[in-house]
């Protein structure tokens, strides 16, 4: 049995949960190789951290405004120490300066499996729509305002409700003028301009989980249900379905972008003609990626394989009708860990 060495980000499992513990837990159950894992984060009180039966070391790393060469020179201390196989990114905002890095990474024997920079902008919010018509997948009508002038002619372009999105995370429905204002400044302080603003679309909100190879082929992908929403929009209870079409409509998805990584799709089935509107594409795993595992596709197994030069043939099937909910645990640790990770950035 090979052991291998992954770091992992995103281990924030609060009530918005990061991919990491879920990526994490799916590498653990893998029988094919043993697994080290490095946690890397960001704040002192990422839930992952203390989480010691799921990762054995974790190191505080920059802030991705800190940019590339922060990130690289605190990643070339961490792999001296830690000799890392493969890193995994799990957050959007982070993975412009990891792809920026990864040729580096890789001449010190760290893999990552990353899209191209050209491959992540064409499928970002801000070409989405272009993207779509090029690949023949609908896209909500989407426009991106930089100041609240903008507002009031959004009247002329849409109809209410419209759904205000930050550049990386969090949407909102506004129904009124009044509300978009509000959630203009809502989400431009979190995530910067421009805001977006897309046509709201209602029907069956469906996620698709899958892995790309980067050449045009799919290596897995599982469809999934949401039962459960929060007020941030995040499923919070889902299950996995049977559908031919969803498939299909992913592996032309692959087709067109040949994304090189792991990904989710958002996507909107509208209950009048039954369309299927592509809402969103996330650069990355979900937060329920552990079901994929569950279900009898490994996705971050699949990935991490990929990564070293294992074997991964393509998943032909997974189990229909496995369920997700999430729960709240009261993790309990000491506070000596809570001081070490903010003075020394390590535990």
């Amino acid at each position: 049995m090979n052991d291998i060495t992954v770091a992992v980000t995103a281990l924030n499992a609060i009530d918005s949960p990061g991919p990491g513990v879920g990526v994490i837990r799916a590498l653990r159950d893998c029988p094919d190789f043993k697994v080290r894992i490095i946690g890397l984060s960001y704040e002192n009180l990422e839930p992952g951290i203390y989480m010691h039966d799921l990762v054995d070391k974790t190191y505080q790393i920059p802030y991705p405004t800190a940019g590339s060469e922060s990130l690289k020179a605190r990643l070339a201390y961490i792999h001296e120490k830690e000799q890392i196989d493969v890193l995994i990114p799990n957050f959007d905002a982070e993975l412009p300066n990891f792809i920026k890095i990864a040729s580096e990474l890789k001449s010190w024997g760290v893999q990552t499996y990353l899209p191209s920079m050209d491959k992540f902008e064409a499928i970002d919010k801000l070409h989405l729509h272009e993207f779509g018509e090029k690949a023949g997948l609908k896209v909500p009508k989407t426009v991106f305002i930089a100041d609240t002038h903008d507002i009031p002619g959004l009247e002329d372009e849409f109809d209410y409700p419209m759904v205000v999105k930050g550049k990386y995370y969090e949407a909102y429905i506004a129904k009124k003028q009044e509300e978009v204002y509000k959630y203009f400044y809502k989400v431009s302080e979190k995530w910067g301009l421009p805001v977006v603003i897309q046509e709201f679309v209602s029907g069956t909100e469906i996620d698709i989980a899958g892995l790309g190879d980067g050449q045009g082929q799919l290596i897995g992908a599982v469809p999934m249900r949401k039962l459960y929403i929060t007020d941030k929009g995040k499923g919070w209870a889902g299950v996995t379905l049977k559908d031919d079409r969803l498939l299909e409509y992913t592996q032309k998805f692959i087709k067109a972008s040949k994304w090189k990584s792991g990904f989710e799709l958002e996507i909107m089935r509208d209950d009048e003609d039954d369309e299927l509107y592509l809402m969103e594409v996330n650069p990355r795993f979900p937060a329920w990626i552990y079901t994929t595992a569950a279900a009898g596709q490994n996705l971050p197994a699949a990935l991490v394989k990929r990564a070293v030069g294992m074997e991964q043939a393509p998943f032909q099937d997974y189990e229909v009708g496995k369920m997700f909910i999430r729960y709240s645990w009261d993790l309990i640790t000491d506070i000596k860990e809570y001081q070490q990770i903010a003075t020394m950035g390590e535990l």
